[in-house]
């Protein structure tokens, strides 16, 4: 009985549903009564949508994928110094990186904001927190550089987003000229024990089965996402940025993904925020360290 409440659980954090309406609250958010519920029953995780286009120009772009066609809108810039790709986290989609798309392009960026397959306007209903989608990644990486030939793509990744370029580069051989990373998860297994924890409940066995059928239902072995190990291969500079009240995230977690990053580095701590964009809180940190990083980038 307790696989099969956890194939349950599986299959609802990776297939999203066609039904309308709000997926389920953060479980730290929930009362006792509906964690019990969710328990039993498994999440509601409609697939998420596109809430408005960009304020500034933009084009719909189509691109190719091995996962199916991916939808994603280009923002060019006149004399773009590049391109930055942006890419979301998991249960989001394109249209919330807007703001920071917004600050790449005052910074004389074109930016390419991505959705993911299975999410917003791509095709699909499936998503593997952070293993196929590092192949959406290397997609998108040659539509920009085609697109601005011998300028330099910049990766910009938030969560699962983070864990794809790591992947991408680590595991796939993409060698972009810069990454931005925010709050990526040490490895599969480590992200449920943290929610299963965050839920006051035991996470072994129940962390290690989740994984298990994950792999199962995935066609991938999940035991084996690991931003940590990805890191040891990753040689383009890099910017790690984390928040110091991530429930989600640990600082155990980020030290070990800064201390493998194999090239040059940075990492920027956001006091106080949590698994959150950390210009909310934190606009002009935010804005100074992205800048003076990216004055960098060649």
């Amino acid at each position: 009985m307790l696989n099969v409440v956890v194939a349950l659980h599986a299959w609802r954090f990776t297939h999203f549903t066609t039904d309308a309406g709000p997926r389920t609250r953060n479980p730290e958010q929930l009362p006792t009564g509906e964690k019990i519920q969710i328990i039993l029953t498994g999440l509601k995780n409609p697939k998420p949508v596109n809430l408005a286009p960009p304020a500034f120009p933009y084009e719909t772009i189509t691109l190719p994928g091995p996962n199916g066609r991916l939808a994603a809108w280009y923002g060019p810039v006149l004399r773009a110094r590049g391109t930055v790709v942006l890419c979301h986290g998991y249960t989001s989609d394109k249209s919330r990186l807007r703001p920071e798309a917004s600050y790449f392009r005052q910074l004389g960026y074109a930016v390419l904001l991505l959705d993911f397959s299975g999410n917003g306007a791509s095709a699909g209903y499936q998503t593997t927190i952070g293993y196929r989608e590092a192949d959406d990644v290397v997609a998108a990486y040659h539509w920009a550089l085609a697109r601005q030939p011998g300028r330099p793509v910049v990766l910009y990744g938030v969560s699962m987003g983070a864990v794809a370029i790591l992947r991408a580069e680590g595991e796939l051989g993409l060698r972009p000229a810069a990454n931005i990373v925010e709050c990526p998860y040490g490895s599969m297994l480590q992200t449920a024990q943290n929610r299963f924890v965050s839920m006051h409940l035991p996470p072994f066995p129940l962390a290690n089965l989740l994984v298990f059928w994950g792999s199962v239902e995935n066609g991938y072995w999940a035991f084996g996402l690991n931003a940590g190990e990805y890191a040891r291969h990753v040689t383009t500079p890099t910017l790690l940025l984390w928040g110091t009240a991530d429930p989600r995230v640990t600082r155990a977690e980020t030290d070990t993904i800064f201390a493998h990053l194999a090239g040059p580095k940075e990492r920027v701590d956001f006091a106080g925020s949590g698994h959150e964009p950390y210009w909310h809180k934190h606009p002009r940190q935010w804005q100074v360290v992205v800048a003076r990083f990216l004055a960098k980038t060649k």
